[in-house]
C-alpha cells in the first residue's frame, strides 16, 4: 500500500508531498517527502502517526449517562461503582463482545488507532468460571479484530476488596482471580495470538486495594518471566479515600508505597495519580513509567485533576485513555488535560513546553509517545520499521480550512466538536475510509440490540 498527504508530520517536524508505502506485514518500509503520487495511491489529507487509548473498560462505554441523576447522599465514585456492579452483572459474553465492538469502532472513527483493555471481567454473574476461563478475553479480541484496531490486552488481578488483602465483596465475584489464574491467561492467550502483531498481551494490577504486596510482586516477577517488555499497568491514588485508606493500612501514600516496594520503570503504567503530592510527581517522573490520563472520566467521577504542569517540568511519560468511556475521542482527552490547568492556574497554554510552541502539538506528540510504550507497541511516528499507525484529517473540513502544519493539530483539539479525521489505518489495515468502517452499520445494530436488553428495568 501507498499513502500519498500533501502534509505530513513527521519525526523532524512537517512535510509536504509525503509518500508512505507499507509492507504487507502492516509496517512502514518507505517514507519520501516531496514525492509524487500515482494514481493508484491512497490519497488522504494531512497525515499524523496515529495515537493510542490507554486505558479502557469496554463494557463501561454501555452504562455512560446511567450515572448522572442525584442521589440521597453525596456522590462519588463510590456510589457511581454500586450502579457498576448492577450493570456489569446483567452482561453475557455475546453482550461484552458487542459493546466491545462498538466502542473500538468510535474509537477509531475519532482517530484512536491502538486500545489497551484494563479486562477485569473474568467470569460469570455468579463468578463461576467459564469453561474457558478466557471466555471474556477473546470477546474483547475479537471485538478488537472485527474492527481493527489493535489491541494491547492486559488480564487484571483483582483479588481483594481492601486494603491487607480484605475479602472481596459478592459484587466483585465476576472479578475475582488469583496471580497464577492471571498469568496462566496471559500466557495462553499470548502464544493463541502470537502471529498477530496487533494483538499484544500484557497484565495489569486492579490497585493496591485489590492486591497484597505479595501478590503484586509475583504478578510482577511472573509477568516478567513470560515476556521482559510487557506492560504491567495499575490504577493509583485515583481518590482521596484511596489515600487515606492507604496510609491507614501502610502509613504511606499509594505512589509512594508503590516506588518503594516495586521496581517501577517504563514497563509499567500508573492510570490517574489525581491524588499525588509534589514528591511522588517527580518520582514518577524519574522512574520512566508512564502515567495514564483520563480528564474526562476523573472529571465525570469527581476524581481530581492530575498536577500536569508539575510533571511536565520534571519530563514525566504521559499517554491518554477514555477509561470508562464517557467521551471516545482523543480531542476531549488531550482538550480538557489543558484546561484543567488552565482553570487551575488561570493562565492559558500551560502545556505548550515553551514560548512560541503549539499547544495541541506538544500534547499530542508527547501522548503518542507514552501511547506507545504504554501498550508496547512500535508506533507513534511515521518512520521506516514503525508499524503503519496512521491518523488522516480532511484538510477541506470547516475546523481546519485555511489552516497548515501545526494549526492542524491545534484546530483538530480545540475548534469544536466535529471530527475532521477522514481516514484511520491500524497496522496497515485501512479501517476508516472517509469517515466510514466497513461493519459500521452490522456493529451497531447488533449493539443497539444489546443495550435495549440490558438496560430494561436496570
Amino acid at each position: 500500500m501507498r499513502i500519498f498527504s500533501p502534509f505530513a508530520l513527521l519525526p523532524d517536524g512537517w512535510r509536504s508531498d509525503v509518500l508512505v508505502s507499507v509492507d504487507g506485514a502492516g509496517d512502514i518500509e518507505r517514507v519520501e517527502a516531496n514525492a509524487s503520487a500515482r494514481d493508484a495511491d491512497v490519497r488522504v489529507g494531512a497525515l499524523l502517526p496515529g495515537i493510542a487509548n490507554l486505558h479502557s473498560h469496554a463494557f463501561q462505554r454501555a452504562m455512560s449517562g446511567l450515572t448522572e441523576v442525584a442521589g440521597p447522599a453525596e456522590d462519588s465514585f463510590w456510589t457511581w461503582r454500586q450502579l457498576m456492579y448492577r450493570f456489569v452483572a446483567r452482561l453475557t459474553p455475546e453482550d461484552i463482545e458487542a459493546i466491545a465492538a462498538r466502542l473500538y469502532l468510535e474509537m477509531l472513527r475519532h482517530g484512536y488507532t491502538g486500545v489497551a483493555e484494563f479486562h477485569y471481567l473474568h467470569h460469570n454473574a455468579d463468578g463461576t468460571r467459564y469453561a474457558d476461563p478466557g471466555e471474556l478475553s477473546l470477546r474483547c479480541i475479537a471485538a478488537a479484530r472485527e474492527t481493527g484496531i489493535a489491541l494491547t490486552h492486559l488480564p487484571v488481578l483483582y483479588a481483594h476488596g481492601g486494603f491487607g488483602g480484605a475479602h472481596p465483596e459478592q459484587t466483585q465475584r465476576r472479578f475475582v482471580n488469583d496471580v497464577d489464574a492471571v498469568l496462566t491467561l496471559v500466557d495462553e492467550l499470548a502464544k493463541r495470538f502470537s502471529a498477530e502483531p496487533d494483538i499484544r498481551l500484557g497484565a495489569a494490577a486492579h490497585s493496591l486495594r485489590a492486591v497484597t504486596p505479595q501478590e503484586l510482586t509475583h504478578l510482577h516477577s511472573g509477568l516478567q518471566a513470560l515476556d521482559s517488555k510487557a506492560p504491567l499497568h495499575v490504577h493509583i491514588a485515583e481518590q482521596t479515600r484511596e489515600v487515606e485508606e492507604c496510609l491507614a493500612w501502610s502509613g504511606a501514600r499509594p505512589v509512594d508505597w508503590l516506588l518503594d516496594n516495586q521496581a517501577v520503570d517504563a514497563r509499567w503504567c500508573l492510570i490517574h495519580a489525581t491524588q499525588v503530592t509534589d514528591g511522588e510527581v517527580r518520582r514518577m517522573a524519574a522512574s520512566g513509567a508512564v502515567v495514564g490520563l483520563c480528564p474526562t472520566t476523573e472529571a465525570n467521577l469527581g476524581d481530581g485533576l492530575f498536577p500536569a504542569c508539575d510533571y511536565q517540568r520534571y519530563a514525566g511519560a504521559f499517554g491518554i485513555g477514555s477509561d470508562s468511556h464517557v467521551s471516545t475521542s482523543p480531542v476531549e482527552e488531550l482538550r480538557w488535560l489543558e484546561y484543567g490547568q488552565r482553570l487551575l492556574h488561570r493562565r492559558r497554554n500551560l502545556l505548550a513546553g515553551g514560548a512560541r510552541r503549539s499547544t495541541g502539538s506538544a500534547l499530542y506528540t508527547t501522548a503518542l509517545q507514552g501511547g506507545a510504550q504504554a501498550l508496547a507497541r512500535n508506533t507513534g511516528a511515521i518512520a521506516v520499521g514503525k508499524r503503519a499507525d496512521l491518523v488522516a484529517l480532511d484538510t477541506q473540513h470547516v475546523t481546519l480550512v485555511g489552516r497548515s502544519n501545526e494549526q492542524f493539530v491545534d484546530a483538530w483539539l480545540f475548534a469544536g466538536n466535529d471530527t475532521p479525521v477522514s481516514d484511520v489505518f491500524a497496522g496497515g489495515r485501512h479501517v476508516i475510509e472517509n469517515g466510514r468502517h466497513a461493519r459500521g452499520q452490522a456493529i451497531s445494530e447488533r449493539y443497539r440490540a444489546t443495550l435495549r436488553r440490558i438496560l430494561e428495568d436496570l
